[in-house]
């Protein structure tokens, strides 16, 4: 499923993992634009606090390993969001702090759904259980030590 070398949180690319890329062309446009809209998304979240990042940059990578060696590798070089992919495909996971913004993204985002926008009940149960589900799934994700810089 991934090719690459033993360690992955260096910057050095050639290490880092990958998917193969599909033989479908079709399925291959199809990717190449779905990641497309999802780094698209990412970029909106870095300018607005309430639109979550990390998720679709992680949608985005996917996407793009699968359509396209040259879009993946661009990603992973990326300035502002390589380091995520780097680290999710090392299995290294998010920072407290990553992960708490996302838990309180998520708390945020969908109480404000449930309150202003949802009307039937049924879908408004569902969202919590849904919200709940997500929060433990990102609170069970590995946490990655951040190494405190020297003085």
């Amino acid at each position: 499923m991934y090719r690459g070398a033993d360690s992955l949180s260096d910057r050095n690319t050639d290490t880092v993992l990958s998917m193969a890329v599909v033989k479908s062309r079709t399925l291959r446009i199809l990717y190449v634009v779905l990641g497309s809209f999802f780094l698209g998304l990412a970029f909106v979240g870095v300018v607005l606090p309430i639109i979550p990042t990390v998720g679709p940059v992680l949608l985005a990578a996917f996407f793009f390993s699968r359509s396209s060696e040259r879009f993946d590798r661009w990603l992973i070089d990326n300035r502002l969001f390589g380091g995520i992919v780097r680290d999710w495909r090392a299995g290294l996971g998010f920072t407290i702090k990553a992960k708490t913004i996302a838990i309180a993204a998520i708390a945020a985002t969908f109480t404000i759904s449930i309150v202003f926008v949802v009307e039937p009940t049924v879908l408004r149960v569902l969202m919590v259980a849904f919200a709940i589900a997500l929060a433990f799934y990102i609170a069970r994700l590995p946490t990655k030590r951040v190494e405190p810089v020297p003085a």
